[in-house]
């Protein structure tokens, strides 16, 4: 690089240097003294000849010829300067200057003329002259060979784009394509030059491509991109047959003409951009996403779809319509007989003979595992809907299914629900159908029933079974609620609470259903699957970087008796990768007080792994020293009924000041409940109550808001916007 600035640097100065020649060796050097007087660099050298030798390996700014009269000097001049560099810059000085030796010195490329005996402000005004002009046009030769290598990239980028870059005049007709448009189209440049752009168009987006060009025409507020389809070239041979259209993202723009404050529309520049393949991946996502990958059915998201807009058709015009649920009876003998690939292939056929059954606008889904819907908009009477059902049936049980040279006979139990008689949404259709087909199951299967309310009663599952299909089906959710420290206010830890987004009666709180939980024995299934659910969120946690947190599960007599649990619980948490220390169990006095040996040795086996026992609603039950002396136990939590008789009355027999005084002199860590109100919050504070928690910290929120609370909050504190003790 050095040495390049440095030619260019020499090459430079030599431009600006004055070559003087000629015979007269007097006259050149009184002509280069002026020069170098004036600051001109100068150089002498001798006849014309040597001029010629010493130009072979520089170049000067200027050459001043003396021209010393004779034909022979005349013809020798012409001959320099037909030699000499096309935009050298030369001044003749003669004293013998006919028209015709001027005529023919112009021609040939020299510049100014100067009479001998020569005036020195004359020849150092010619000198002047001849110095700018060469500097001009090298600077425009310069400015040329930029715009001939600017034009060649540009055409270089045009034809090597990936979008095909057109141009239209203002009749439409293309004046410009790029070479792009062979590889996609099939077109040679020159096939498509003068042709009208609608010969490219498909015909089935002729309106679409006339209505954008045109708009072409209004200036700004036209538009300027439409997806629209191509076609290729007709006369490419069968080969295109299969794909003879594209799908383009067009781009457009208005050219126009400026006269003065008049505008003329003079043409389109554009580009078109082939997003065939992206629409295509799109569309097969968009079809992933709605359906099912074995069956190609509609999934429940497209089900739940379609029956909103059934439901809103058939309420807007006083029609009925029925939902099926079908359940394929024995399926599962056969995926444990079997295996799932032929599972899947009884599946696949199943799904083409009930197809067979039903119309074009009617919707059969794949609901999951062996379970399907089928809507019927638009039935007229309920005995429309038993009649598909029977189709249905009939089609299944009239032959068995061929797979793998397995003939395997299959079964249907089907539920109808006619809307409105059995609900006017897809969950109470849903739900209707459902105790449908637990009737038909109780009655020997294989047949169908339509629901009426008295099913409800008689063979609608209790609530234990429902808590269980619950769990089952994902309704079941674990909320967060922080647990503060009172002094800086910043999270320490978090309460892992139970809600179930029941399907009619929105969300429930664990007071609404734990009682059947127990006496169902679902509380045994539903507190493993909260602690495995609890142990991802840390897992998720942890994996952003979060501060390490402790989270408190309640847990229930029943899961204590068990004689696996603390080596399940334990196992679980080993299993995620995580530290027992960080979770706490939250135990009723009752369940301590009940004193069943089990429970007592599963406490102590949790709690010399490192799980905090915690003491739940401490001062409800019977408080004993007792057992609080020989129970593995760390914390006592006072109970919300305690801290909400906390006022700014200074009443000094508060039930939360004993509780506070006997967890100090056992040792014990203090926790408070259902703090609502700052006088709550500074008296539990001044009791030396290391933890709390309620709303006025905030309520038990999703696993995922709780996520964004964490995020949120500052590494150090406090978390909060509250007084800082």
């Amino acid at each position: 690089m050095k040495q390049q600035l440095k030619q260019n640097d020499d090459e430079a100065d030599h431009l600006s240097t004055i070559l003087v020649v000629g015979a007269q060796m007097p006259l050149l050097t009184s002509v280069q003294a002026l020069l170098q007087i004036n600051g001109y660099e100068t150089e002498v050298t001798g006849p014309l000849e040597q001029a010629l030798d010493r130009q072979q390996t520089q170049s000067y700014g200027l050459v001043i010829v003396d021209l010393s009269g004779g034909l022979r000097s005349r013809d020798q001049l012409v001959d320099f300067l037909d030699q000499a560099a096309p935009d050298q810059e030369v001044i003749v000085l003669g004293s013998d200057l006919t028209f015709a030796s001027v005529k023919s010195s112009f021609y040939l490329g020299a510049c100014t003329l100067v009479r001998k005996p020569y005036r020195p402000d004359d020849l150092l005004v010619a000198v002047s002259h001849g110095l700018e002009r060469r500097r001009y046009r090298r600077q425009l030769l310069k400015a040329e060979q930029a715009l001939a290598a600017s034009e060649r990239m540009h055409r270089f980028i045009v034809n090597n784009s990936p979008d095909f870059i057109y141009m239209l005049d203002a009749q439409g007709h293309f004046t410009f394509v790029n070479d792009k448009v062979e590889s996609l189209l099939g077109y040679k440049r020159h096939e498509l030059l003068g042709c009208h752009y609608t010969r490219i168009i498909h015909p089935h987006n002729a309106d679409i491509a006339r209505r954008f060009f045109n708009e072409q025409r209004t200036g700004d507020r036209a538009a300027s991109r439409v997806e629209l389809r191509l076609q290729k070239n007709a006369d490419k041979g069968p080969e295109a047959a299969d794909d003879d259209e594209l799908l383009v993202e067009l781009n457009a723009m208005g050219i126009y003409a400026k006269d003065g404050e008049q505008r003329t529309y003079t043409g389109t520049l554009g580009s078109a951009r082939n997003i065939t393949a992206t629409k295509r991946k799109e569309a097969r996502i968009s079809y992933q996403a709605y359906h099912d990958q074995l069956t190609r059915l509609p999934n429940r998201t497209l089900f739940a779809d379609r029956v909103s807009q059934a439901l809103a058709h058939a309420a807007r015009n006083r029609q009925q319509l029925a939902l099926m649920f079908i359940d394929l009876d024995h399926f599962k003998q056969i995926n444990d007989s079997y295996g799932h690939v032929v599972g899947d292939r009884v599946l696949k056929a199943a799904t083409e003979r009930m197809l067979a059954q039903v119309r074009t606008e009617d919707t059969l889904c794949r609901y999951g595992g062996d379970e399907f819907a089928l809507l019927l908009p638009e039935v007229q009477h309920e005995q429309d809907a038993v009649a598909v059902a029977k189709k249905v049936l009939a089609a299944m049980t009239c032959r068995p299914l061929e797979i793998d040279q397995l003939h395997l006979s299959l079964g249907l139990s089907i539920g109808i629900a006619i809307y409105p008689a059995a609900g006017d949404t897809l969950e109470r259709l849903l739900h209707g159908a459902d105790v449908a087909m637990y009737q038909v199951k109780a009655s020997g299967r294989g047949s169908y029933a339509v629901y009426c309310p008295h099913m409800e009663s008689v063979f609608f599952p209790a609530q234990g079974q429902r808590l269980h299909q619950a769990l089952k089906q994902g309704q079941l959710q674990v909320f967060f609620q922080p647990k503060v420290n009172p002094g800086s206010h910043t999270i320490v830890g978090m309460e892992a609470l139970l809600r179930w987004q029941h399907p009619e009666r929105g969300l429930l709180y664990p007071a609404d259903f734990i009682d059947e939980a127990e006496k169902s024995g679902e509380i045994v299934p539903i507190g493993d699957w909260v602690l495995t659910t609890v142990c991802r969120e840390l897992v998720r946690w942890q994996q952003q970087q979060l501060p390490p947190l402790k989270v408190s599960l309640n847990i229930s007599a029943q899961q204590l008796a068990r004689e696996d649990y603390a080596d399940g619980f334990i196992n679980t948490i080993k299993s995620h990768q995580l530290d027992s220390r960080r979770f706490e169990i939250q135990v009723s006095e009752q369940v301590i007080l009940g004193s069943q040996e089990q429970i007592v040795t599963n406490l102590h086996e949790l709690s010399r792994a490192g799980v905090v026992v915690v003491i739940d609603d401490f001062g409800c039950g019977h408080s004993s020293l007792n057992y609080l002396r020989h129970f593995p136990v760390h914390t006592l939590m006072i109970d919300r009924t305690f801290v909400r008789d906390i006022t700014q009355d200074t009443t000094p027999s508060r039930i939360a000041d004993g509780i506070a005084m006997m967890a100090r002199g056992l040792n014990l860590k203090l926790v408070a409940k259902g703090v609502e109100t700052l006088p709550q919050l500074e008296h539990l504070r001044s009791l030396g109550c290391d933890e709390v928690q309620g709303y006025l910290y905030g309520e038990a929120v999703t696993a995922g808001a709780t996520l964004d609370l964490l995020r949120a909050r500052p590494a150090d504190g406090p978390h909060f916007d509250l007084p800082v003790r």
